[in-house]
């Protein structure tokens, strides 16, 4: 479970009694989808015909340039999750970081979600004894890609959600 009991209310969008823009939402949305793309390689080079993953993110983008309904997404990202099933290791947690990116459109906290699979994916995916080496060089990456707009609220939810996802942030 990546969410917390209590939703902050920095994710709920304002029309829904929160404080978070769409822009931001929408910012948060490109944001996981970037860090899920970055692992997807260890998904599709598992299952190269299995489309979901790839699609969830193109959803996710989709959604935030208002071409399709937040519905969507969140199916998109229901199917990618559904592949990741059968699957373990880095494969496994690279669908679900799609997965996590295709869903923000529905809850923006997932967009952590999507950042830490993305994290487990590239630990899962070291050679053996680099696993916490890798995890902090992908950690590192996605806090390059933030944008400005939100990056202080992207690292202050890592650091209070961190021991709920594996700790992955502790870098």
């Amino acid at each position: 479970m990546i969410l917390p009991e209590v939703r902050d209310p920095r994710f709920i969008t304002i029309r829904r009694g929160g404080t978070l823009t769409d822009s931001d939402h929408y910012l948060l949305a490109l944001w996981a989808a970037a860090c899920a793309e970055h692992v997807l390689h260890h998904f599709e080079s598992a299952k190269p015909a299995d489309s979901r993953p790839r699609h969830a993110i193109e959803q996710a983008r989709a959604w935030a340039r208002g071409e399709i309904t937040m519905s969507q997404s969140r199916a998109a990202g229901g199917h990618a999750m559904a592949a990741a099933r059968d699957l373990s290791g880095a494969a496994r947690h690279a669908a679900y970081a799609a997965g996590q990116a295709g869903v923000v459109a529905h809850v923006a906290a997932h967009e952590l979600g999507a950042a830490a699979y993305a994290i487990k994916a590239a630990r899962a995916a070291a050679p053996e004894g680099e696993g916490e080496s890798a995890g902090r060089l992908e950690c590192r990456w996605q806090r390059d890609q933030l944008p400005d707009a939100i990056r202080d609220l992207v690292l202050d939810d890592q650091r209070l959600r961190n021991d709920i996802c594996w700790s992955v942030f502790d870098s």
